[in-house]
């Protein structure tokens, strides 16, 4: 990385907070490519203009993995991928202008967004499908299902937030300080460069990115409460998403009450301890330990 970037990140204490988080992705992401298992099948799906990346891994129940900001299949779910395998059909993809699948001449939104996810799961004839969705994907996940219902079972929503304001003010000031200058030379831009069809549009795309991720959201608490869909919720204690916002979700969907005079809500709520939004995605024996059994339910 340059020296000027990193001398920027240590004087400010929020972007070195960023830093730290986009190193820790690399390490992740070199860690965890060799660990994804072969792809049963992968390719190209032209839906909404696009040519959708996708991999499929298992045979099974389908399951969709959708993955957080400027993230690839192998970055985000490397070491999650040969687990689930062992027991579900794992449909993996990379968004729009992510990964191998490259931008078009659209604007990034959460409908858009989804609509691709739904878009992609036709082409593959696939009626429903469970869902897992990471920070960014989190949310395109609920918003397929608010859009989509009918092809969405059972949701994993990890460490994301509904709306804009369900992050941390230290989270939201750094994602309102973000610039393209900042990632310049630093591991993203090399995950991007490995695997983009045009490595020559990295300036382009984050632009793009970086606008969409300032840009406010809402995804409206009467729109996920007509979600007919069970949800997990798993959060690291440290993960920047406000734990207010945590609860209201997992109302929204029947939780939090005492369970002593009403049956249990089918979703649920995990919180694992001493964890981050990066590192929560380390620990992969954990996110198995709630992710399984609640697949497994009827």
């Amino acid at each position: 990385m340059k020296l000027q970037s990193i001398q920027y990140f240590q004087k400010n204490a929020v972007m070195k907070t960023l830093y730290q988080t986009i190193v820790l992705i690399f390490c992740l992401t070199t860690n965890t490519i060799a660990q994804t298992s072969e792809a049963a099948k992968s390719g190209y799906a032209p839906v909404n203009g696009l040519k959708i990346y996708y991999e499929i891994h298992g045979e099974g129940h389908p399951l969709v993995l959708v993955h957080g900001s400027f993230m690839t299949i192998p970055a985000n779910y490397g070491q999650l991928i040969p687990e689930l395998a062992k027991t579900h059909k794992v449909i993996a993809l990379e968004l729009q202008g992510h990964g191998r699948t490259a931008d078009i001449d659209r604007p990034f939104s959460y409908e858009n967004f989804a609509d691709d996810v739904a878009g992609l799961l036709d082409y593959l004839t696939i009626e429903k499908a469970d869902f897992i969705g990471y920070s960014l994907g989190g949310t395109i996940t609920m918003q397929t299902a608010i859009a989509h219902p009918e092809k969405v079972g059972k949701i994993i929503f990890i460490s994301s937030a509904f709306k804009d304001t369900g992050w941390s003010s230290d989270i939201q000031e750094s994602i309102a300080n973000l610039t393209v200058e900042q990632f310049e030379g630093t591991p993203i831009q090399t995950i991007y460069a490995e695997v983009a069809i045009d490595p020559g549009n990295w300036r382009d795309f984050m632009s793009k990115m970086i606008a969409f991720e300032k840009q406010p959201y809402d995804l409206g608490l009467s729109n996920i409460k007509a979600i007919p869909s069970p949800i997990l919720i798993i959060k690291g204690d440290y993960d920047g998403v406000d734990m207010t916002h945590t609860m209201e979700l997992f109302g929204a969907f029947g939780g939090g009450g005492t369970g002593m005079m009403e049956p249990l809500s089918p979703s649920g709520l995990a919180v694992i301890p001493s964890t981050t939004h990066i590192t929560l995605m380390e620990k992969t024996e954990d996110l198995l330990d709630f992710i399984q059994p609640f697949l497994a339910v009827d």
